[in-house]
């Protein structure tokens, strides 16, 4: 199928009242950091954290309202929860798991919390938790997770544009939120918890799992791009008409992991504020997904969100 641009005239539109500032950096290139030093593949049946002999050194204080950070010793390593996820997902990514820039990734991420840094979030595969392989119809890439906090809670909760129900909803999810009404007539929800999408097979996935918090980009090109592109190749080989939402530069590139004729591709502008009015707002994503998925004979996304956030484990 061919793919589908939908860059538009700027239309006006009125901001919205109070935004909560935006964290996750999009379209930016990261920094190339130092190579991670080679060494043994983690081993494949972990199954929880390994004990912590000593506590890291305790960083210097936050800034009043940002919570602490966690204990090392109560986030599973990184191989433990690759090893957690379901069977159907470790399938899926077998020859991101068996190839060399595995070991590293995890080594780095275990690192990285073991020096007292808060990484986000600490549920790193929440969205394949979320959703299963055979049942995505719909994959919304996003960068790399929120690494800000508001009020003294994470922004970042394992699904991409999502926040928990106590954040006040960021920029972008606002503009996606104020698009699916311009689509469906629907009220903007209270909250931007997206638990429910993902429980319809909307899969909300970052190219990156991990950030280290207040600095964006900073667990790019450490492995996780290997990942996920390893993941959408895999799914898009093993699925056919599934729905891609490619939003900006950044997640308009993964189009080259997959046959494009062979699914629905939407290209619009990232939804960011700097950005959305460039043909974000107006493209109709949203309501052109549920009429492939209705003309595929597949059931569409209710895109509403409940009065109350149903947050899934």
């Amino acid at each position: 199928m061919a793919t589908r641009k939908t860059f538009r005239t700027p239309q006006q539109a009125s901001l919205f009242d109070d935004p909560v500032p935006e964290t996750a950096q999009d379209d930016v290139p990261a920094p190339a950091p130092a190579p991670a030093a080679a060494g043994r593949k983690p081993a494949k049946k972990a199954a929880a954290a390994a004990p912590v002999s000593a506590a890291p050194q305790p960083a210097a204080a936050d800034a009043p309202g940002t919570p602490a950070a966690p204990v090392v010793a109560d986030v599973p390593h990184l191989a433990a929860q690759f090893d957690a996820l379901p069977a159907v997902w470790r399938d899926v990514l077998k020859p991101f798991t068996d190839s060399d820039a595995y070991a590293p990734l995890c080594r780095f991420v275990d690192d990285e919390r073991a020096a007292g840094k808060t990484v986000y979030p600490t549920d790193v595969f929440r969205a394949l938790r979320l959703t299963s392989p055979d049942d995505v119809k719909i994959v919304i890439l996003g960068q790399d997770p929120y690494h800000g906090d508001d009020r003294g809670t994470p922004q970042a909760h394992g699904l991409a544009f999502s926040v928990p129900p106590a954040v006040r909803t960021p920029p972008s999810l606002r503009n996606i939120f104020k698009e699916i009404a311009a689509n469906f007539g629907h009220d903007t929800p209270r909250h931007g918890c997206l638990d429910t999408w993902a429980r319809q097979g909307v899969l909300l996935l970052n190219t990156v799992l991990t950030v280290e918090r207040g600095a964006a980009a900073s667990h790019a090109k450490r492995g996780w791009e290997q990942c996920t592109d390893t993941l959408i190749r895999e799914l898009a080989n093993r699925h056919r008409g599934l729905v891609f939402m490619l939003w900006g530069a950044h997640a308009q590139a993964k189009r080259a992991l997959f046959d494009a004729s062979a699914h629905c591709v939407l290209e619009a502008p990232h939804p960011s504020p700097l950005s959305a009015h460039r043909g974000f707002l107006g493209c109709r994503h949203f309501a052109l997904a549920n009429d492939y998925l209705v003309d595929a004979g597949r059931e569409p996304i209710d895109w509403r969100l409940p009065e109350v956030a149903e947050t899934l484990a």
